[in-house]
């Protein structure tokens, strides 16, 4: 294991290509921007976090506009809440790497809706033209909306999910390693573009997929892209243990999030795999300001900007329950939902320990369940470290309250901070993500 005095705190924006990233207030804070469907808006985020050395944008997605709640879509589109828009990650991804040098460029991508060789070649594509700074956020979807927009009736079960999964993140990698590093010559004069003795066919037939090969694209420099994860449940750790090397998590207590951060650990021993190579970070949305008061201040209002609906909406996107259905005065209940894990222990942890109304569960998930993380950069700086000195996590997936303000502020007062108490760089490690991660190259 590497020395608590080596260890770094890793740094990722979860910045979404829509109104809402972490908070659902956020986009009616009064400096926000609103020209969400700009290329410049994308590239100046961009810009600001490598200015704040982060290590990757983040952007999550989802397949259809959700209407869960009360089997109405209109709480997403009135409130700008969690899917009301989406622009295409991957597109807005290469935008973001031309304005760019280091910054990882991470897109969420299911294995539901798209076959192994179409990923693959996207990805290899954004690896080569970013100079090796492609990730990818692994999921399997979980909502019917999502299956009903591309011609199927429903979903197949989470085990089935997770077997068709495993078998696309194979295929995935066959294809990518199906050229060696060393393929493309280039030669003029004999000539001689590709050695065909280093590029080969992967011949795979399984119980998912039959994909021939070669990918039509070279190796990526970073042999493939980083794989991030998110899965809660006991299958989707035990994935998230086997495949991912970043992890991202949410928890509303130090507590849970230490146990979450020693059981995901051991299951990556138990894969034969380095535990030091998988990084823990956890969602905080911060609030910063100069001072306690004006922190303080931007939360009240930020706080104002949102409803309880819109909280209610998002949530019963994620647990795929239409909460409409329960009391709003009344706790949440004891429910087993098929969707996000994950997230209902959050709020049921919260609603137990608070005793909050559903109502009131509404507004924090709106607005952002960890206040520990709002106050000057020194205070933010402090907490975080504690965090992850205390093992709750390697580092943090950032949610920007408002953009790009957001960045900004947290850039100019907390990064600094961090550097002073000597857990976060004071310069980029190499071109490409794994390098700032420390990961070595696949295999």
């Amino acid at each position: 294991m590497k020395s608590q005095r080596s260890r770094q705190i890793k740094l990722a924006a979860y910045v979404m290509a829509g109104p809402v990233s972490g908070h659902h207030g956020g986009w009616r804070y009064p400096s926000a921007r609103t020209d969400i469907l700009s290329l410049d808006y994308y590239q100046e985020i961009g810009r600001q976090l490598e200015a704040g050395l982060f290590d990757m944008l983040f952007i999550p997605d989802i397949l259809a506009v959700p209407h869960k709640f009360r089997n109405s879509a209109a709480s997403q589109l009135i409130h700008g809440a969690l899917g009301a828009l989406r622009l295409d990650p991957v597109v807005v991804l290469t935008a973001v790497a031309t304005a760019t040098k280091r910054l990882g460029l991470a897109s969420t991508i299911s294995t539901s809706y798209i076959e192994p060789f179409q990923l693959a070649r996207s990805l290899a594509t954004l690896d080569h033209l970013s100079a090796g700074r492609a990730a990818w956020n692994i999921v399997t979807s979980f909502q019917p909306a999502e299956a009903a927009n591309f011609g199927q009736a429903g979903l197949p079960d989470k085990n089935q999910r997770y077997d068709r999964a495993d078998e696309f993140l194979s295929v995935a990698c066959k294809l990518w390693e199906s050229w060696q590093q060393d393929a493309v010559v280039l030669d003029k004069t004999t000539p001689l573009f590709a050695d065909p003795a280093k590029v080969r066919a992967i011949s795979h037939k399984g119980e998912w997929f039959d994909v021939e090969g070669p990918l039509n694209v070279s190796r990526p420099p970073q042999g493939r892209p980083v794989f991030i994860q998110a899965g809660a449940s006991d299958r989707g750790k035990d994935f998230a243990a086997k495949w991912a090397e970043v992890i991202f998590v949410t928890h509303s207590s130090i507590t849970s999030a230490q146990a979450f951060y020693r059981d995901i650990k051991e299951r990556v021993a138990r894969h034969g795999r380095n535990p030091d190579d998988v990084h823990v970070l956890l969602g905080v949305v911060p609030v910063v300001g100069e001072t306690l008061a004006i922190a303080q201040e931007k939360q009240a209002l930020l706080d104002r900007l949102t409803s309880p609906e819109a909280g209610l909406s998002t949530l019963s996107y994620h647990l795929d329950i239409d909460l409409s259905e329960f009391p709003l005065d009344e706790v949440l209940p004891a429910i087993a939902p098929p969707g996000v894990q994950g997230h209902y222990k959050e709020v049921a942890e919260l609603s137990q320990k608070q005793g909050l109304s559903l109502s009131e569960i509404g507004t924090r998930y709106a607005i952002g369940p960890l206040r520990d993380f709002n106050g000057t950069g020194a205070e933010v700086a402090r907490t975080l470290k504690r965090w992850f000195d205390e093992r709750a996590c390697d580092g943090f997936m950032v949610q920007m309250p408002y953009l790009p303000g957001g960045i900004e502020d947290f850039t100019r007062l907390v990064v600094p901070e961090l550097q002073t108490l000597g857990v976060f760089r004071s310069a980029y490690e190499g071109p490409t993500l794994r390098d700032q991660l420390g990961l070595s190259l696949p295999d």
